[in-house]
């Protein structure tokens, strides 16, 4: 821990700017109804481990990282910082902020060098968002205009490089390449998981193989690199790094294969947004490819041809061919093997409040996909 925080140049016994008062801004209200405070039907949310109460103790941190995160906006030319501020202050959830918090937790407390982190894993984050939004046609995100909407897709596209750009700027200044090598690589590999999932769209046998590993690669990634630089940072040993790198792909993985499941089987109400999204974008998501998988040769062909020639009208023909194929259950499996996975990584991890923290948000989700099934 001392090396640690030697190489860092950093205050280790903690953030020395963040009063335990103050409270979560606007930017984190913006969170989606999945991951609001209590989400779902409230008796089925053990109060521990609801959301308000896994985030109380990072409010702090993800507060110093919503201030950074405006800093950082006012830092583009005075020409761009207009489409850095629509981004920026859209931020949502703050899931990977709340992991390095979480995690750093685990050791101690977190310092400048977590926020900074986090800042920069947030921008990383946004800029996939950008880049998607243009892809996607998206008008909308979080109730905002999309910056492609409000400024076209020319725009949207460099200002996307531009995060991405300027979150490895800040990660170079860290005194120690690691972090920036860390943020590079995992910026390539969710950029890639991109491609892989667009090279998919509507093809049903290259999605099927390849589902787990684009979701790993375009979700689960910057999940992992929250937990790896938050243990590198916090003078973890190999052993324990390599485990919060387990738990961060295993968490990613079973949140996406929720995301997916919600866009299928949740309500409008309490998602929070339009459902059926994916198949309107042709993307394969796990309930999906499974209804496919059992289906006999003419519903397979029918499913086939209604993701290809896609109309809204049709969310109820695909509803009733993955309750056919009985998708559900098997799907919500997935979800908890996952999650089953993240805790067992965790055993080497001794205990501690961000432990107790990890293990909780684990239990949450596995509430919120328990949710699904009364709907």
């Amino acid at each position: 821990m001392e090396i640690q925080a030697k190489l860092l140049g950093e205050n280790i016994t903690g953030l020395t700017r963040l009063p335990c008062e103050s409270k979560v801004s606007p930017m984190l209200a913006a969170d989606s109804k999945m991951l609001s405070s209590d989400a779902g039907p409230a008796s089925d949310i053990d109060p521990a481990r609801s959301w308000k109460k896994i985030m109380e103790p990072v409010e702090p941190f993800l507060h110093a990282v919503t201030e950074q995160l405006i800093r950082q906006a006012r830092e583009f030319d005075p020409q761009i910082v207009p489409y850095a501020e629509h981004a920026l202050n859209a931020s949502g959830k703050h899931l990977r902020p709340a992991l390095v918090a979480l995690v750093a937790g685990c050791f101690g407390k977190p310092n400048e060098s977590h926020v900074r982190v986090a800042v920069i894993i947030e921008m990383v984050h946004l800029a996939t968002l950008v880049h998607d939004d243009v892809m996607d046609e998206a008008d909308m995100r979080r109730g905002r205009p999309t910056v492609a909407a409000k400024w076209g897709n020319e725009i949207a596209v460099l200002f996307g490089d531009c995060l991405f750009a300027q979150a490895l700027k800040l990660a170079s200044s860290f005194p120690t390449t690691e972090v920036c090598r860390s943020v590079s690589l995992a910026t390539n590999t969710v950029c890639s998981g991109e491609i892989l999932q667009t090279q998919q769209r509507r093809n049903f046998p290259a999605a099927q193989k390849d589902y787990f590993r684009v979701i790993e690669m375009k979700t689960g990634e910057l999940f992992t690199l929250s937990c790896d630089l938050a243990s590198f940072l916090s003078g973890a040993t190999p052993e324990q790094r390599a485990a919060l790198r387990k738990f961060g792909a295993a968490v990613g993985t079973a949140y996406q294969v929720y995301d997916d499941c919600v866009d299928l089987f949740g309500s409008e109400i309490e998602a929070g947004k339009s459902l059926g999204t994916d198949l309107a974008k042709g993307k394969l998501t796990w309930p999906l490819l499974l209804a496919w998988e059992r289906a006999d040769i003419s519903d397979r062909a029918n499913l086939e041809k209604i993701i290809s020639n896609w109309q809204p009208e049709n969310l109820a023909a695909v509803n009733a061919l993955l309750a056919k194929y009985q998708t559900f259950q098997p799907s919500v499996s997935v979800i908890e093997r996952y999650l089953e996975q993240a805790r067992l990584a965790l055993q080497v991890i001794p205990n501690s409040p961000g432990k107790t923290g990890l293990l909780h948000l684990t239990d949450f989700l596995a509430q919120q996909t328990a949710a699904l099934v009364v709907q």
